[in-house]
């Protein structure tokens, strides 16, 4: 069991393989079996994952690194620049899109895309409240998307010297990234109470 759990990829894929075994039983036992809400079960299931993994990662960058680096010795800071940086963000980038397809295909799928995208302005059940909170929550999920690859991972890039630069270009570039993460940080508990209260009060 050790020898399992000290590899990350075995980890990972015996982690997934038992996921895939539990959904399997749903979609035997669910009310269509797999059918068309067994799918929406698995469309949630990624969006809900994909979302664990990029807010997570938010909440490390803003509660843990962005803060901690100031205090961490100058000889010290290359081993996270050059080594943890640049990984946590490659996973950070691809989770949030991943988080808003799933999330906008399970829109789709539970027939209210362009209720949540006009924000409860059009389509069938245009005028229900619901349908304009839950938009809020998704365009503050796709404005934080954007932050992500139109400004954080660009000027990331930047800061971290995978794109040459000089000393004051990646002084800026590291103050960019941070303001737009911050932003996200400040806009994930709205896009999160959005999501988590019509899941319960709605759906």
């Amino acid at each position: 069991m050790g020898a399992l759990l000290q590899n990350f990829r075995n980890t990972m894929v015996v982690s997934v393989f038992l996921a895939l075994i539990m959904i399997f039983g749903f979609g035997m036992h669910g009310p269509d079996q797999f059918g068309p809400i067994f799918w929406q079960a698995v469309t949630r299931w990624a969006h809900v994952f994909f979302g664990v993994l990029w807010i997570g990662l938010l909440y490390y960058f803003n509660f843990v690194q962005i803060r901690k680096m100031p205090d961490i010795p100058a000889e010290l800071k290359p081993a996270v620049s050059k080594y943890i940086a640049p990984e946590a963000l490659f996973w950070f980038r691809w989770a949030a899109l991943f988080t808003v397809l799933a999330g906008l295909l399970l829109a789709f799928q539970r027939g209210y895309i362009v209720e949540v995208l006009s924000l409860g302005m059009a389509g069938p059940q245009a005028g229900a409240a619901q349908y304009t909170l839950l938009g809020a929550g998704i365009w503050l999920a796709i404005v934080m998307f954007l932050n992500v690859w139109v400004f954080i991972w660009p000027n990331q890039k930047i800061a971290l010297g995978l794109v040459e630069a000089d000393a004051d270009k990646k002084a800026k570039a590291a103050r960019t990234a941070m303001l737009f993460s911050r932003t996200n940080l400040l806009l994930s508990l709205p896009m999160l109470t959005s999501m988590a209260m019509y899941q319960t009060l709605f759906n």
